[in-house]
C-alpha cells in the first residue's frame, strides 16, 4: 500500500522532515515515489515552517493512498495558514 508520510533529515537535535509518498513497507527515510513538501519543527523568524503540494496531495489520495495521522494534522494547519494568508489579501486590497 502506498502512504504519504514524514521521512526525517536534518542533524543530530535538528529535526526536518520532507513529507513523501512511498511504500509502506519501506522503512522512515528510505526511498520514496515523490516529495511533496517539508515541515520544519525548529523554524525561527521568517523561515518557513511548512510547505505542501495540495494538489499532488489530492492525486495520490485519489489513487488510494493512505496519508499518516501527522501528515493529516500538517494539511489542516496548512490549509488554515493558506486561508487566513488569503484573508489578509483581500483586507489589504478592500482598504486601497
Amino acid at each position: 500500500m502506498v502512504t504519504i508520510r514524514l521521512a526525517r533529515g536534518g542533524s543530530k537535535k535538528r529535526p526536518f522532515y520532507k513529507i513523501v509518498v512511498t511504500d509502506s513497507r519501506k522503512p522512515r527515510d528510505s526511498g520514496y515515489i515523490e516529495q511533496l513538501g517539508f515541515f520544519n519543527p525548529m523554524a525561527r523568524g521568517q523561515e518557513v515552517r511548512l510547505r505542501i503540494d495540495t494538489e499532488r496531495v489530492d492525486y495520490w489520495v485519489s489513487k488510494g493512498s493512505q496519508k499518516s495521522d501527522r501528515v493529516t494534522k500538517l494539511l489542516k494547519e496548512y490549509a488554515n495558514s493558506e486561508n487566513s494568508k488569503g484573508e489578509k489579501k483581500e483586507e489589504e486590497k478592500a482598504q486601497a
